[in-house]
């Protein structure tokens, strides 16, 4: 068979991608505006990498081609417009699939009441709609929290139950939720395939068991060996007074906590099991809420998350040409070029550069870059609490607190890694850090690129200019003396870290 994945990028996605290439059922399609975000990932050389736009008739016709089932897995969560943005994809997805002669979609909803929606739960009811009625045999299923290593859902429920003994919560706490484990929702994603073709219909998904979210977080703090957690239900708190609580909690943003919380005001139940009916229970059945908790820390503390709600990205942060490139026509650029020289040898520095950011930090003026993090939130951004993926590890695509990586090049003659801003900044703004060898060591490059848009976004540079001595010259000492540490540690036999 050949299988077509949109989201190839995203939490489920990418997990999907690579499960259906290690069973070796057929061919696995990506569609993907930029490749080069799956360039790192390990499954991406035994996958069919397409360049395209969801948005696109043609790409889509194109994609569709010789297609038997095709993954329809993405949600524009974080777009201003985003239901009729979803709205227009699911219709060109579903006239390309019928003119390709797909045999089969299969969609990943939310699960939800009858009426009363939010606007989120509504556009994702509406896709579904849209694909049952295109003429192509279609399966919605419908999962309410998922749980797994960096989904976005376990990641709120997990930092609010870490970082709060005691909490004043919404009455929504006591709404009645049946959680999915992330291994069990990839089970019947792939079962969904091999679905008759007379059927075409919603299907709900759900664990084991059905809990509150305060058992939900009481039984968290059980599993990760935390004290019982004060929870105290209070009548005043909005969903989206709850959504600034969590922007500022956690590590989630309130563009993506909103319409999560929303989805938690309601009841979400399944009204019935048929999916069971065609996909066998996985081996073992169901994963069990605690055994979904487990599993999840699991990974989380032995640095194996797979992929993260961050991987998506952020809407209207498409990838650029960065000035100096050779595509690159004009506008205004500001830059600030720093480089240095250093005895520490190439692979001590370059390991200091791709270990930056999450835990370790940004190696100057740790009190500027969390207040511009905490700023940030404010406004709505990401902050600077995503994080890495993997404590070591760096790919192309990776969120990296308030960065994507957009380059990553480890060559012979030279290595670079190059971020892209996701903050909320009048403009656009790249980081990028090279390393080169040189006679003696290595030499350290690093430059700041910013792309003002309008008098604000020069207006912000100028007010940032006069701190850039401080933050980015402390960067460029603070990285070479880290790897100087490194190097001298490693040439003496010492383990230590990078910090």
């Amino acid at each position: 068979m050949r299988y077509l994945v949109t989201g190839s990028t995203g939490y489920i996605g990418g997990r999907l991608a690579a499960r259906l290439i290690d069973a070796g059922a057929g061919t696995v399609r990506c569609l993907v505006r930029d490749p080069e975000k799956l360039r790192d990932v390990p499954w991406a050389h035994r996958a069919e990498i397409m360049r395209g736009d969801l948005l696109d008739p043609a790409s889509m016709r194109a994609a569709c081609e010789g297609v038997d089932v095709l993954y329809f897995l993405v949600h524009s969560l974080s777009d201003r417009d985003f239901a009729a943005t979803d709205r227009r994809i699911a219709l060109i997805t579903g006239q390309a699939a019928r003119e390709a002669g797909v045999r089969r979609i299969v969609y990943l909803g939310g699960l939800h009441p009858e009426g009363g929606l939010s606007e989120h739960l509504a556009s994702r009811t509406e896709v579904g709609e849209i694909l049952l009625r295109c003429g192509v045999p279609t399966a919605v299923l419908q999962a309410a929290v998922i749980l797994g290593s960096g989904s976005a859902s376990f990641e709120m429920l997990r930092y609010l139950t870490e970082r709060l003994p005691v909490m004043v919560t919404p009455r929504w706490v006591r709404n009645r939720i049946q959680p999915i484990a992330v291994r069990d929702v990839l089970h019947f994603l792939i079962g969904a395939a091999t679905l008759p073709p007379e059927v075409n219909r919603t299907f709900d998904l759900g664990g084991p068991e059905v809990l509150t979210y305060l058992d939900m977080m009481q039984r968290y703090a059980a599993v990760a060996g935390l004290p019982w957690r004060r929870i105290v239900p209070v009548p005043v708190l909005t969903p989206r007074l709850s959504a600034h609580w969590v922007n500022i909690v956690t590590p989630v943003p309130k563009t993506i906590a909103a319409p999560l919380i929303e989805s938690l005001v309601h009841e979400v139940v399944c009204s019935e099991q048929d999916i069971l009916e065609y996909v066998p229970e996985p081996p073992g059945g169901r994963t069990g809420y605690d055994r979904a908790v487990q599993l999840a820390l699991t990974k989380i503390s032995g640095g194996d998350v797979e992929t993260r709600w961050s991987d998506a990205a952020v809407a209207d942060m498409a990838s650029d040409s960065l000035p100096t490139d050779p595509q690159w026509s004009g506008g205004s650029v500001y830059l600030d070029e720093r480089e240095q020289s250093s005895t520490a040898d190439p692979d001590a520095l370059w390991a200091v550069v791709t270990g930056i950011g999450g835990e370790r930090g940004w190696y100057s003026f740790p009190l500027a870059w969390a207040v511009r993090g905490w700023m940030d939130r404010l406004v709505g951004g990401v902050g600077l609490r995503r994080g890495r993926r993997d404590p070591d590890r760096l790919q192309t695509g990776d969120a990296l607190d308030w960065w994507r990586v957009e380059r990553l090049r480890d060559d012979t003659g030279g290595r670079t890694l190059r971020l892209r801003a996701e903050m909320k900044v009048p403009g656009r703004a790249w980081l990028e850090m090279t390393v080169s060898p040189q006679p003696g060591g290595s030499r350290y490059g690093q430059r700041a690129v910013f792309i003002p848009r309008g008098l604000t976004g020069h207006l912000y540079w100028w007010s940032v200019a006069p701190f850039h001595g401080i933050v980015f010259g402390g960067m460029v000492r603070n990285i070479t003396r880290s790897a100087e540490r490194v190097d001298r540690a490693h040439r003496n036999g010492e383990v230590t870290g990078r910090g």
